[in-house]
């Protein structure tokens, strides 16, 4: 059988990049969405990764252009997906 040469994989990069996105965006979601101060230890928690966080949801974005823009803007790069992940997390702060 003979290999198609056109298909597309996707790197642990782009994978890695999904995974952490998709973590970032449920973090932020989240803690809009529901109160995280009503225990102590849930606050901390907040707290604690809230500025880690952000720095995620900042630059994993860029990150993601990189590598959609090294896949030639193939669909099927995960890259792709994880921008369009952080793309509404993102209005939901700033629009919050």
């Amino acid at each position: 059988m003979t290999e198609n040469q056109n298909t597309f994989h996707n790197s642990i990069h782009n994978k890695r990049v999904l995974v952490i996105s998709f973590f970032a965006a449920l973090f932020w979601i989240i803690g809009n969405t529901i109160d995280v101060y009503q225990f102590a230890i849930t606050g901390a928690f907040y707290e604690l990764l809230s500025l880690p966080m952000l720095a995620l949801i900042i630059f994993l974005p860029i990150i993601s252009i990189v590598l959609v823009i090294k896949d030639k803007f193939n669909r099927r790069s995960m890259a792709l997906y994880s921008l369009l992940l952080l793309t509404p997390t993102i209005l939901l702060l700033l629009l919050n």
